[in-house]
């Protein structure tokens, strides 16, 4: 009995539609990389196991998926490993290579061995795929794209407005209405100074980072059970609840509340100059300033961006941030960066949900010619050698099979245009242009057809 085909949990095919929709938003976003400078680089889909292992965390270490050594990949181990069963030491006998968690690592390790060859500061993307050996569920898959841009090599807050400025074009582009979030950590960390409990950052911000999900009360039992008293939960209340009908109005009640802390008072100085340069701009998003936003703080050491469509409910679309040692993983300090990464999995599913997707970014074959046989089949080569000199995608059935059998194929297919060259139309010198959407059908010489169809 045959074996019945499939595909690993957490993996899927996509359809010509689906990839058609699929380009469209990488195109997209391509585009406007291209546009602000950035440029493109690929790393190999897997990495030696030294550069991916210990730049997650534990959590992170565990959803690496390893790649066994090939040939005899227990030469190197003993009874007693092997009977011990999974453990590091074994790890590092059998595999030495691993699929690439993220773009991240791989990217700083490309900065650190290539660093002789580039210009600082560089700009560059990737639109590739990674992989994570997660339980797969709806919206979390095991292997799926990532869409990085980074300014690496330069400390200028300039950096930070060019990637507001992206994340705005892209969005304007695909026709989805977004909230742009800003918020830094150094006024997270000017926060926690505040209430007395500096060395409770991470509990603090990952706490208040829930409150869209549990609400403001679950919030605080969260912080009492970190052991944060009352009194410092009443003084965060302000900063949880910050009021202002503007930006600038958030900002200098931020100030006043955050008082003397110094490096409060830095990230706020940070989130003004930003906004300084966007008011150049007449940015066709929201932009807001939202302090419970705590994305990545083990990682960002700056300002730190998030994105949601308005429209739909899906989570975070695009984030990013400012980091101060990415290359220090890998020897090379004090290299400052800022990037960002589109999320396309949901970007795509909003745009469904939204029905956002442009008939023209299902890109295929625009004309099939309906296969006659005989010298009729001769003279339609040659009608669509024409076609396709003038770029326009084009198809000959390619047999003689019943009128019905080909017309089903172009509506299949969504082709919208199909051209009958029979024996009539080649005596009279105009071939019949049907439009398989209206069922109009012309008499027209092929210049003609080829203008129509290009207009």
């Amino acid at each position: 009995m045959a074996q019945k085909p499939s595909i690993p949990k957490g993996t899927r095919d996509f359809s010509p539609q689906q990839m058609a929709k699929r380009n469209y938003i990488f195109d997209t976003i391509k585009e406007v990389y291209e546009l602000f400078g950035f440029h493109q680089i690929e790393t190999p889909a897997m990495e030696n196991l030294s550069t991916l292992m210990g730049k997650y965390g534990d959590e992170g270490d565990k959803l690496l998926f390893k790649i066994l050594n090939s040939g005899d990949y227990l030469k190197k181990t003993t009874e007693a490993e092997l009977a011990e069963g999974v453990s590091p030491q074994l790890t590092n006998k059998i595999s030495e290579k691993g699929l690439r968690y993220d773009l991240t690592v791989p990217f700083a390790r490309y900065v650190v061995q290539h660093r002789n060859e580039l210009q600082f500061p560089f700009k560059r993307y990737q639109i590739q795929p990674v992989w994570r050996a997660d339980r797969p569920q709806k919206g979390r898959y095991r292997e799926f794209f990532q869409c990085d841009a980074d300014i690496i090599g330069s400390n200028s807050l300039i950096n930070e407005m060019e990637i507001v400025l992206m994340i705005d074009n892209v969005f304007k582009k695909l026709n989805i209405d977004v909230v742009i979030k800003i918020n830094n950590r150094k006024i997270l960390a000017g926060i926690a100074e505040t209430i007395g409990y500096p060395d409770k950052l991470i509990d603090i911000t990952v706490a208040m980072d829930k409150i869209d999900k549990i609400g403001t009360e679950a919030v605080y039992q969260e912080l009492r059970s970190k052991n944060i008293n009352e009194d410092a939960i009443s003084l965060l209340e302000p900063f949880m609840n910050l009021q202002g009908n503007s930006n600038t109005t958030k900002l200098n009640c931020l100030r006043e509340l955050i008082g003397d802390s110094e490096i409060g008072n830095k990230g706020i100085l940070e989130v003004e100059e930003i906004f300084s340069f966007l008011n150049e701009y007449n940015l066709s998003n929201e932009l807001e300033l939202d302090l419970t936003l705590a994305r990545g703080l083990s990682y960002y050491t700056g300002a730190i961006f998030e994105v949601v469509a308005t429209e739909a409910k899906m989570g975070s679309i695009c984030g990013g941030g400012r980091y101060d040692d990415l290359t220090g993983i890998f020897g090379l300090r004090d290299v400052s960066g800022v990037g960002i990464s589109f999320g396309a999995d949901r970007i795509y599913d909003v745009l469904e949900e939204l029905e956002r997707f442009p008939k023209s970014s299902i890109k295929g074959t625009q004309v099939l010619i309906i296969n006659f046989g005989g010298k009729e089949e001769k003279e339609a080569i040659k009608i669509l050698h024409k076609l396709r000199n003038e770029n326009i995608a084009s198809e000959l059935f390619p047999e003689s099979a019943k009128m019905k059998k080909q017309m089903n194929y172009a509506n299949a297919n969504e082709i919208p245009f199909v051209i009958l060259a029979g024996s009539q139309e080649l005596e009279s010198g105009l071939l019949t242009l049907k439009n398989m959407e209206s069922g109009e059908q012309k008499a027209l010489k092929i210049e003609d057809i080829i203008t129509e169809i290009l207009n």
